[in-house]
């Protein structure tokens, strides 16, 4: 440690970045929430009316369960991302 100085911290390496087999970007997988830069702005009315594949690729691209039948997942979705007034 040097003095008065900022020690250096080495981090571990991530998959995050590389490339696989296919040439395509790799996404680390971990099965946890991870917030998008974008938090969804559809209404209770656009859940109300959003198809299953569409509320699938929402719930996925959040880290959230899709699991149930339609109804399901649109009552979770709209408990996830709308709030009360």
């Amino acid at each position: 440690m040097s003095e008065g100085g900022m020690e250096s911290v080495q981090r571990p390496a991530s998959n995050r970045g590389n490339k696989g087999q296919n040439g395509q970007h790799e996404k680390e997988q971990s099965g946890s929430f991870q917030m998008p830069l974008h938090y969804p702005r559809y209404t209770r009315d656009d859940y109300e009316t959003m198809q299953e594949w569409k509320l699938d690729c929402l719930l996925r691209e959040y880290g959230l369960p899709i699991t149930g039948d339609v109804e399901e997942k649109r009552k979770y979705a709209m408990g996830a991302f709308l709030w009360s007034r």
